[in-house]
């Protein structure tokens, strides 16, 4: 069996949100845009790249826990946005549509609000794999991820 150090474990992790970065990022480039929430789960994996790298460098556990914060937040942000497009619970409004109260403002409020109008909504997936959508396998990856860092914060590999 093949052991892995819990250093090693956080290294893997954290390629793990790198490779979950890129993913998005070739999504983007073939034309899936991004909304304002996706674009939000992006952040904790990019940090938990860059603690990995750190950790490449100088192992200690603080970073291992801060890594594993990192993928928890990627995780809590992932879950958020499934429960917005599954319909779950609401969204923020610039993000699904939400005008506010039109009734209230006058034509040309509304003409300035719809002319800044998020084009991509948070809570219409463009995509589907096995009946989930994209931020739905971000939390699962995420949660996969979450749990590597753990078990690498408490100072335990794989295989010991």
């Amino acid at each position: 069996m093949t052991t892995l150090t819990s250093r090693q474990l956080a290294i893997l992790a954290g390629a793990g949100s790198a490779g979950m970065l890129l993913a998005a990022l070739f999504f983007q480039w073939l034309g899936y845009a991004p909304c304002e929430l996706c674009i939000l789960q992006r952040w904790p994996h990019l940090a938990a790249a860059i603690i990995a790298a750190l950790i490449a460098f100088h192992d200690a556990r603080l970073l291992r826990w801060l890594g594993a914060i990192a993928a928890g937040l990627a995780c809590a942000f992932a879950i958020y946005h499934s429960g917005v497009e599954f319909g779950w619970w609401q969204g923020p409004v610039a993000c699904t549509g939400g005008l506010g109260d039109i009734g209230a403002m006058s034509t040309q409020d509304l003409m300035a609000r719809l002319q800044t109008a998020q084009v991509v909504r948070c809570d219409q997936p463009q995509w589907y794999f096995l009946g989930l959508s994209m931020a739905a396998w971000n939390a699962i990856l995420s949660a996969m991820l979450t749990g590597m860092w753990l078990r690498a914060a408490f100072g335990r590999g794989i295989g010991r």
